[in-house]
C-alpha cells in the first residue's frame, strides 16, 4: 500500500515537470528573441504610412518597410506567417527596443548620432530626402517658389519650419494632424505643397485615389538615412540584418520593392546605400 502511494506521487511530480517544460517552450516560441525553428518574431513598423508601413482594412500589411522587414526576417529563418507586426510610433521606438517588445524596427527610422546613443542600427537601407509634393500642373519647381504659397506639414514636424526659416520666409505654413490630411488639402487646393521625406510623399501619392494627380519636385533639402533599429548591444543581430540587406540588393529584391511601392509617384530613388555609409 505504501509503495503504491509513492508511485502515484512520483507520477504527479513527473506530470507537473513535463507540463512546466512544455509551457516554458511555448513562451520561448512566442518571444521576439527566438531566431527560428517554428517560433515567432516581432517586428516594429508604422501602421499609417502608405508605401512604407500600412495596415490595410483587411488586416494585412504593405509597404517598402514591410517588404524589407519580411525579406530580412526570411534570412533570419522566419516565414511571413511567423512575423508579428507591432505598431511602433516615432516617439516610442527606442523604448520598444529597450523593453524587448520587438526584435527590430523598420519604420522610416532615420539614423542620427542622438539615436545611436540609445539603439544600434543596421543599414542604412534607403537614402531619402526632404522634398515637396505638388500638383502635376504646379509651377513650383524649387523651394524659393514657395514664397507666398501655402505649405503643409504635420504638427510638430520640423520639415516645413526648416523650409520657412532657411529658404522661403514668405511661405504660409499650414499644419495638420497627419500627412493624409495634408495630401487631401493639396488635392482640394487648400494648400500648394506638402513637405516631408520624399519616400513618405511618394507612398501617399502612389495610392489609387491620387493616381496621376501629384508629382515630387525632386529637391534634396536634407538627407535621411533609414536604418533598422536593434536593441543596444545586440551586435549579432545587427550583423545578420546587414548581411540580409546586402543580399537583398544583390539579388534585385530591393529595387523590386522600391518600384512596387514608390513607382506610381515617379519617385527617383537613390541607389541602394552601402552598409554603414551614412550620407550627411
Amino acid at each position: 500500500m505504501k509503495l503504491r502511494k509513492v508511485t502515484a506521487a512520483s507520477a504527479v511530480v513527473l506530470a507537473l515537470a513535463v507540463t512546466a517544460t512544455a509551457c516554458g517552450s511555448d513562451d520561448k516560441k512566442d518571444s521576439g528573441s527566438s531566431s527560428s525553428g517554428g517560433g515567432k518574431i516581432k517586428i516594429g513598423i508604422k501602421y499609417d504610412q502608405p508605401g512604407l508601413g500600412l495596415k490595410k482594412p483587411d488586416g494585412s500589411f504593405a509597404g517598402f518597410d514591410v517588404d524589407v522587414a519580411t525579406y530580412v526576417a526570411g534570412k533570419l529563418g522566419y516565414k511571413p506567417s511567423q512575423i508579428e507586426w507591432v505598431e511602433t510610433k516615432s516617439a516610442d521606438r527606442e523604448n520598444a527596443l529597450a523593453r524587448g517588445d520587438v526584435k527590430f524596427i523598420a519604420a522610416t527610422y532615420s539614423i542620427t548620432d542622438e539615436r545611436k546613443q540609445k539603439v544600434d542600427f543596421a543599414g542604412p537601407y534607403l537614402l531619402a530626402h526632404q522634398d515637396l509634393l505638388v500638383k502635376k500642373a504646379s509651377d513650383i519647381s524649387k523651394a524659393t517658389d514657395l514664397n507666398g504659397k501655402k505649405l503643409c506639414s504635420v504638427t510638430g514636424s520640423t520639415s516645413a519650419q526648416n523650409v520657412h526659416d532657411t529658404i522661403a520666409p514668405k511661405a504660409q505654413l499650414k499644419e495638420y494632424s497627419g500627412y493624409s490630411e495634408c495630401i487631401a488639402a493639396l488635392q482640394n487646393g487648400a494648400v500648394d505643397a506638402v513637405t516631408t521625406d520624399d519616400s513618405i510623399l511618394a507612398g501617399f501619392a502612389a495610392q489609387d485615389k491620387y493616381k496621376d494627380q501629384f508629382k515630387l519636385a525632386g529637391l534634396k533639402l536634407s538627407n535621411e538615412n533609414y536604418g533598422i533599429g536593434v536593441k543596444k548591444g545586440d551586435t549579432a543581430t545587427v550583423n545578420k540584418i546587414n548581411d540580409a540587406l546586402t543580399t537583398m540588393v544583390s539579388d534585385k529584391a530591393w529595387q523590386k520593392a522600391v518600384d512596387a511601392n514608390f513607382g506610381p509617384a515617379g519617385y527617383k530613388n537613390e541607389p541602394a546605400p552601402k552598409i554603414g555609409q551614412i550620407v550627411k
